[in-house]
């Protein structure tokens, strides 16, 4: 008998490899697909400017790094003790006004040095709910604890989320005509928005993306939301505050998108980086032993022989860790 309704998630014709550069924006969904993707060696800048949720803040993000979007004192403000500004993360945050200037540009110099030209772009679309300065009509990307009184709070319409995405999509594909774009629609409920509020906001996201499917050439849809919500569909897949996906929920989406946007070849690659990384984490009962000598020197040539067969690849740290638990046996 079939106890769960599975969702079949065709390959993509567009797979990712490790020669393909990218960039993930979004919502904490994004995150923890960025970071494995991070973790796996593969060139992609993961939320540079911080979580962002609505479809303007993501596209904020995107003209900011352009610089379609002026960034300079202007845009940092004093409150809570420190400098911020209402387009970047709190991690931007400083004591020091210009602090808060030299790390933006630290970011976009590395993306104009590296990942300008990238291959494709993940963007994962968390609400429509956005926040307006009351003062400026500014849409904030975090609002810093700023009074609530402070913003107009409003749905943006499936016409608005087309129209800005589609603006920064385009932007983007002046340097690469051929970029690839991954949309999702985060899983993680917006509680806060009131259960009705949180699925009209969520079904604005996926008639946004459909129409722009419909509109522009290689765009692709990741059904996350539904893998949670429709396959798992079950508590124990969600993390304590019932909102958020549990390790276990993420990792089974991980390996949907794994088979999805990879090769056989990939996949192969990615399960040997992690075996090293694994080896690195593993504690010896007896760090003298001949046995612990012989694990250490057979993870150290494999990063030699990963090195040696992937050139484009950085395996300096893991070769230096293994390299270092050996000179106690000289």
């Amino acid at each position: 008998m079939q106890f769960k309704t599975t969702i079949d998630v065709p390959h993509s014709s567009f797979e990712i490899s490790h020669a393909h550069k990218g960039m993930a924006i979004g919502s904490c969904f994004t995150t923890n697909i960025g970071n494995r993707l991070q973790a796996a060696k593969f060139p992609i800048m993961v939320n540079p400017l911080g979580t962002v949720y609505n479809p303007v803040s993501i596209a904020q993000t995107i003209d900011l790094l352009l610089g379609e979007i002026p960034f300079d004192e202007q845009q940092i403000f004093f409150a809570n003790d420190v400098w911020q500004s209402y387009y970047l993360h709190t991690s931007f945050s400083s004591v020091e006004k210009q602090d808060v200037l030299l790390a933006f540009n630290d970011v976009r110099n590395l993306f104009l040095e590296k990942y300008q030209n990238i291959d494709y772009l993940i963007l994962t679309l968390g609400t429509a709910w956005i926040y307006e300065l009351k003062e400026t009509g500014q849409i904030v990307n975090n609002c810093h604890k700023t009074p609530a009184s402070q913003f107009n709070r409003r749905k943006l319409s499936v016409e608005e989320c087309v129209s800005i995405l589609g603006k920064s999509i385009a932007r983007l594909r002046r340097k690469n005509p051929n970029l690839h774009v991954i949309f999702t629609v985060s899983p993680i409920r917006h509680w806060k928005d009131g259960a009705h509020e949180n699925q009209v906001s969520k079904a604005t996201l996926f008639l946004a993306i459909d129409e722009l499917q419909k509109t522009m050439e290689n765009i692709g849809y990741f059904p996350a939301y539904e893998l949670l919500m429709d396959d798992l569909r079950d508590y124990r897949f969600y993390d304590e505050d019932m909102l958020h996906p549990s390790a276990t929920a993420i990792e089974y989406i991980w390996e949907k998108f794994s088979v999805t946007y990879f090769s056989k070849q990939t996949i192969e690659l990615i399960s040997q980086i992690g075996s090293i990384h694994k080896a690195m984490e593993h504690r010896p009962f007896n760090a003298q032993s001949l046995s612990y000598k012989t694990f250490l020197q057979t993870n150290l040539t494999n990063c030699e022989k990963l090195t040696a067969e992937h050139p484009e690849l950085d395996f300096s740290e893991e070769i230096a860790f293994f390299t270092s638990q050996m000179v106690h046996f000289s």
